[in-house]
């Protein structure tokens, strides 16, 4: 509901290039919103800055926003990589923190977290956003009407939000949903408009420095294409103990699969396989992949402190292994069922969990990955170097 204690303002710290834009209605005379670069410079008359992203729009700026709230993680990881952390208000769906804990960045549970999604209870909570009071909020306009999770909450309910509350600045770039008819950035270009938002030019491209040093080094030590394994990828919501798996492809769009396509990971599974949506025992067997990779499973077992990795063989490994037809899989008799990338993931976890993943297909090369110290890996078997990833989120 529209607020009626006299705290309703449009927000000190911007003005909408227009209603529409605030959902993306029209994007039309935002200069950036199609190109490459961050968007927007400082004018002169007012010191103010405009930020522009699809399908947002842009949005002008009279100062650099103090508070932000997110539902995706990944936008979350982008605005610490900014050096943002103190404005951080509340996420719907937060990476663990134990991921964030070799750069020394303290993020709390999700259930210490003010909940802004209640899906028990039928969806989005408009009075957390009233209560929070974020100066912006990165999040797709879409996400809130477009997904469909929540049959009472409209159009009408996100435009009042981005005027009553704050704007809303995102893009639902962690995988194509059925309302995404419209640019989906990859990983650095939503995070290079997110720099022009927080005006953090700086970090940011010392963040895709360290990025593309980093690909360059795994790229020029990946096997000829003929010797790289294919892999099996199946959701972290497959359930083994049921005979359950969720096929997935390893070159899906959207910064979720990034360290997939990055290392030019090879799918195991047959497109069919795919649209079918799940398969069964037999089915994994008729593919026999030789690597099986639980994609979210980094992050899906355990709490929010720690990778578990017996609860990992728990849930996954061992129920395939006793499983009559499971336990003929090559993947399960040479132990080569792993925990795959926890799907949001900003500049700062990518890092992590690309090293990770090459570790996994690649151990003589890379180094073999350890999940029962994850996340701490060895010196030598490190690709970027952690106080580097902290000197760059603290501005040294």
């Amino acid at each position: 509901m529209p607020r009626t204690d006299g705290r309703q303002r449009v927000n000190r710290r911007r003005v909408l290039a227009s209603a529409s834009a605030a959902l993306g209605g029209a994007v039309a005379g935002c200069s950036d919103l199609m190109g490459a670069g961050g968007g927007g410079t400082p004018t002169e008359s007012k010191g103010s800055y405009e930020a522009c992203i699809v399908p947002s729009g842009c949005v002008s700026f009279e100062e650099v926003p103090e508070t932000w709230m997110v539902y995706n993680g990944g936008w979350a990881d982008m605005a610490f990589a900014l050096g943002q952390r103190d404005g951080f208000l509340t996420a719907g769906n937060m990476i663990p923190g134990f991921f964030f804990e070799p750069f020394g960045l303290d993020v709390p549970p999700q259930d210490e977290l003010t909940a802004f999604a209640n899906w028990d209870a039928g969806g989005w909570d408009k009075e957390v956003f009233y209560e929070l009071d974020p100066d912006v909020i990165l999040m797709d306009p879409n996400y809130l009407h477009g997904t469909g999770w929540d049959d009472d909450w409209d159009e009408d309910d996100t435009e009042e939000i981005a005027e009553n509350v704050a704007p809303l600045f995102g893009n639902n770039c962690r995988r194509r949903r059925k309302f995404h008819d419209y640019k989906l950035y990859s990983l650095y270009g939503a995070f290079e408009k997110l720099a022009t938002l927080f005006q953090e030019r700086e970090r940011y491209e010392a963040f895709a420095t360290l990025h593309d040093e980093v690909q360059s080094e795994i790229q020029s030590r990946l096997p000829p294409e003929s010797e790289r394994p294919e892999v099996g990828l199946v959701n972290g919501g497959s359930e083994p103990a049921k005979g359950k798996f969720y096929p997935l492809h390893t070159q899906g769009e959207g910064y979720e699969m990034k360290p997939y396509r990055d290392l030019d990971v090879a799918s195991a599974f047959p497109a069919e396989m795919e649209e079918q949506g799940t398969t069964d025992y037999e089915g994994l067997l008729d593919v026999d992949p030789e690597i099986i990779l639980v994609h979210w499973g980094i992050g899906t077992t355990g709490d929010t402190s720690s990778f578990s990795a017996s609860a990992f063989r728990e849930q996954y490994v061992d129920p395939m292994a006793t499983d009559s037809v499971g336990s003929e899989l090559t993947a399960v008799q040479e132990r080569n069922v792993y925990p795959g990338p926890y799907g949001e993931q900003g500049p700062i976890v990518n890092l992590l969990q690309t090293e990770m993943l090459a570790q996994q297909l690649y151990p003589d090369e890379f180094g073999e990955f350890d999940p029962e110290r994850f996340p701490e890996v060895p010196a030598e078997n490190q690709l970027f170097d952690r106080q580097r990833v902290r000197d760059i989120v603290d501005g040294v």
